[in-house]
This record gives C-alpha cells, structure tokens and sequence, in this order.
C-alpha cells in the first residue's frame, strides 16, 4: 500500500521515493531513478536481529546473574548506554569494561563471564540467510556487515562456531562495519556516513536492512534505501524483490 510520495530534488538528480507501508513495524522504502539503472552496488546488513535472531531477555537474565542486578534498567536491544554504550562505541576496551562492570556488581568479573552474559542476545543463527548472502555476492553486489556490537560478541561472531557449520561471519560479508571498530554507532549519521564514505558510493548506491525502525529512519533520511523485517524473520524474499526491481 502506497503511503505516501516525495519529490526530492537535488544538485545530482530529481527523484522520487514512493514508500511502502507494509506493517506498523515493517517497511519497504523504494525510489524510482527518472534515469539510470541498477543504483544499488551495496548491501548493508544489521547483524542482531537480521542475520541472528535476538533474545531481548535473557542478557538481562545472565547480566543479573553475575551480580549485574540494575541490568534491567542499564541494556536496551538497539542502542546501549553507559559503559555497555562506551564499550560498543569503541570509547573502552574489553578489559576496561571488565574492570569497571566489576567494580559496579562490587566483585571481580571474568572475561568469560562478561562473554556469557553478552551472548545472552545470540537466540539462534538462522541458516536460510547465508545462501542468499553468498548469492548476493556472486551477482555483484559488495555484501556488508553494518552492526552496533562489541568484541566479547564478535569473538563468537568471528569464530566457525557462529555458523554452525564452521564458517565465521567473514565468510558471508566483503566487509565487516563494526561499531566499536568504527568508533560510530547507530543511529548517528557518522555511522552510515562511515560506511558510504569507505564504500566509495553515494547513499542511493545502498540498500540498509536492520530491524530498528529507528536505524532505518535515519538512514532513510539521508537518501539510503532501507528495509525494515522484523527480529528473526526471513527477510530474504524481499530484499531480492527490492534488487529484482532496482534492476529494471
């Protein structure tokens, strides 16, 4: 259903973005070029809650096992806070946040603990998302990792346990946006900034799926085609629909 359009003109092009509402918590954005073809060169994907389904409870029930009582009030799905937010922007490392993690709950905190409550978040992989991934690939387009995380998750993201058929993460993406590499979270613009600025590629060159409306909407209004699935659902019928359709 067509929701509403807009006329943008720019120094560049005039186009038109005609925006699909399809749900309250899911929607196709799609522009219609009065010239050329084929404008999307890259496809940027969220990582929790796209490529790996998330479980926005039990973090908080790990957190508060290890003495994180307050984890309540101190994690959120999105976008973290405090220290969780300084560790995910790259502001401090992983010994830090271990050091002062341990320094709220009052007792000494491992690595391996902090890790396991970070899992928390890792539900399940679903596995009908890496053939497209790699079909993607073939037909062209650069294949990106665009995600708001942290190394005690990437650790596991990074390691052949992550597929579950020995491949890391790496072995699907050509890059890996990470924020606390980056330094840039979402929903900032620096973040989408970063990763069209190292694409080489103007916003209407991207394609964005992530399951944060806010995330999509700042990344929208920057000019990015986006994609908005809900958590743990098979989104890869429609992103090939939407890259069906740029192609015509």
């Amino acid at each position: 259903m067509i929701h509403r359009v807009i006329q943008i003109d720019s120094q560049h092009e005039k186009r038109t973005f005609v925006w699909l509402l399809m749900k309250p918590e899911c929607w196709i954005t799609k522009r219609f070029e009065t010239y050329g073809f084929d404008m999307i060169k890259t496809v940027a994907f969220d990582l929790g809650g796209v490529i790996m389904e998330i479980d926005n409870e039990e973090p908080t029930r790990r957190f508060q096992e290890i003495g994180v009582q307050d984890a309540t009030t101190l994690l959120d799905p999105y976008t973290q806070a405090g220290i969780f937010g300084d560790l995910e922007h790259g502001k401090i490392s992983e010994e830090e946040f271990r050091q002062q993690l341990s320094a709220h709950v009052g007792h000494e905190l491992t690595w391996q603990q902090c890790q396991y409550a970070w899992l928390g978040y890792a539900k399940s992989v679903p596995k009908h998302s890496f053939p497209t991934l790699l079909r993607l690939r073939e037909m062209g387009y650069r294949v990106v990792l665009a995600s708001n995380t942290n190394g005690f998750m990437q650790s596991w993201v990074d390691s052949e346990k992550f597929s579950g058929d020995g491949h890391a993460v790496s072995f699907y993406f050509d890059e890996l946006y990470r924020s606390y590499e980056m330094k840039e979270m979402k929903p900032d613009e620096g973040f989408f900034s970063y990763i069209l600025s190292h694409e080489n590629i103007l916003p209407e060159n991207m394609l964005f799926i992530d399951d944060s409306p806010r995330n999509c909407a700042i990344a929208s209004k920057m000019g990015v085609l986006t994609y908005c699935p809900e958590n743990g659902t098979d989104w890869t019928g429609a992103v090939m629909d939407i890259l069906q359709k740029d192609r015509r």
